[in-house]
């Protein structure tokens, strides 16, 4: 039958209408940074944050796997595990985590955690089932871009808590942010608290216990039960010592609140693996994550859980974080001392040396704008050099002359190099 004028127009429109979420979804900056980086011949990236290839732990790997495999008459790594994850992975890293905070309860952590895809699984259920579209999350000042960019596709409104000078949480302005939102009808809105508290991607740096302790009386003043969510991906990622602050599961001041600790077995361990957890206290508001979880997967990789799982008993995860650790450590003083050493400070620029992490945080003069559509960043890209702008990393009032760079994927020399590369061109914009 031959369509109308009418039924051929509309079919060239659009045959596929899409919901407000699927309205909101844009492509993620960091696959447009990853199109720039294979787009452009030899060029050096410190924009991915991914980890070190050479020490990747093939050997604890194939470990895990003939030990599986040698067991024959077992075979349920390769079948399909629980929506909650495999209990005897849940109760090592309860234990771990136990062993860690000496206050907690290992038996108690274990019924409130789940297994997720990484980390990042964890965070996006927690605020699909906590927020609807024009709701507010508090964020730490800077943040983890992806996060923001989530809270952005689900229709969310990242309101950053304000830090003092030295980037710390400045609490009578955090209790000033909470009054004015409150002034204008909009504290209800407010559904939770987020902030990465050791070696923050991006800014490397660790929250203290006063800091995380003056968060939850600003809220308890006001009234504010609110959920908290710590994101403690990079926690076991120190180079000598580990961070003394202990995390909202154990301040006092938290006691009240929900609670969702997330963590990864990504990055101290294999990347490829993505394996990931959340640990909530929040009886409610697990089932919650857990019913949609279910309906996105019912339940992540077993196999990988399993890999996981024996490197935790056999003791090869320890064995791995103690081969990366001194490896990451000299992979930052590479770019860290390139930096210095090609002069950067003298051209008006200030970081933080980081004692873990993958990242360093590189303030520029505020005169100079280094956002991903800047000169400055297409000349970087032209020498050969790539990194992520800092405007990326805050959820509101963005400044525009701070810079991310991983020095978790390139090898010593060619981190040396970027550095050159990256301060020749700062040369031409002094």
């Amino acid at each position: 039958m031959k369509k109308s004028a009418d039924e051929s127009a509309l079919a060239s429109e659009n045959p596929v209408t899409f919901s407000a979420l699927g309205e909101r979804a844009q492509p993620p900056t960091i696959a447009r940074l990853m199109t720039m980086a294979l787009e452009t011949p030899n060029l050096l990236s410190l924009a991915a944050g991914f980890t070190d290839n050479a020490t990747l732990p093939v050997d604890f790997v194939r470990a895990a796997t003939e030990a599986m495999l040698g067991n024959p008459g077992d075979r349920e790594f390769i079948q399909y595990g629980t929506n909650q994850g495999r209990p005897r992975l849940r109760q090592l890293l309860a234990e771990r985590l136990a062993k860690i905070e000496a206050k907690l309860d290992a038996a108690e952590l274990s019924r409130g955690l789940f297994v997720t895809n990484g980390s990042q699984q964890a965070l996006y259920l927690a605020m699909q089932v906590l927020g609807e579209p024009g709701d507010i999350i508090l964020v730490d000042r800077p943040s983890y871009f992806v996060f923001l960019e989530m809270l952005t596709g689900l229709g969310l409104r990242a309101v950053s808590m304000p830090v003092d000078a030295a980037g710390k949480i400045d609490a009578p302005a955090l209790g000033a942010l909470l009054d004015s939102l409150a002034s204008k009808g909009e504290m209800r809105k407010i559904r939770a608290v987020y902030f990465v508290s050791y070696f923050s991607n991006p800014s490397a740096r660790s929250l203290d216990a006063a800091e995380k302790t003056s968060v939850a009386a600003e809220l308890s003043a006001r009234g504010l039960c609110i959920p908290v969510v710590e994101d403690t991906a990079y926690r076991e990622l120190y180079y000598r010592e580990a961070p003394a602050a202990p995390s909202v599961l154990s301040l006092p001041a938290w006691a009240k609140f929900p609670k969702l600790y997330t963590a990864t077995l990504t990055k101290p361990f294999a990347t490829g693996l993505k394996v990931g957890y959340g640990l909530c206290t929040d009886d409610a508001w697990l089932k919650k994550m857990l019913h949609v979880k279910g309906h996105h997967d019912f339940g992540s990789a077993n196999f990988n859980q399993a890999i996981l799982e024996h490197a935790l008993v056999s003791g090869n995860y320890d064995r791995q974080l103690e081969q990366i650790r001194p490896a990451y450590e000299r992979k930052m003083r590479a770019l860290h001392e390139t930096l210095v050493r090609e002069g950067l400070p003298t051209l008006g620029w200030s970081w933080a040396e980081p004692t873990g992490g993958l990242y360093l945080w590189l303030k520029a003069p505020e005169s100079l704008d280094t956002g991903l559509d800047s000169a400055f960043c297409r000349a970087c890209l032209e020498a050969g050099v790539l990194y992520v702008p800092g405007e990326l990393c805050f959820g509101d009032e963005a400044p525009k002359n701070f810079i991310r760079a991983s020095f978790g994927v390139l090898n010593e020399r060619d981190l040396a190099e970027a550095g050159r590369r990256f301060v020749s061109v700062v040369r031409r914009f002094v």
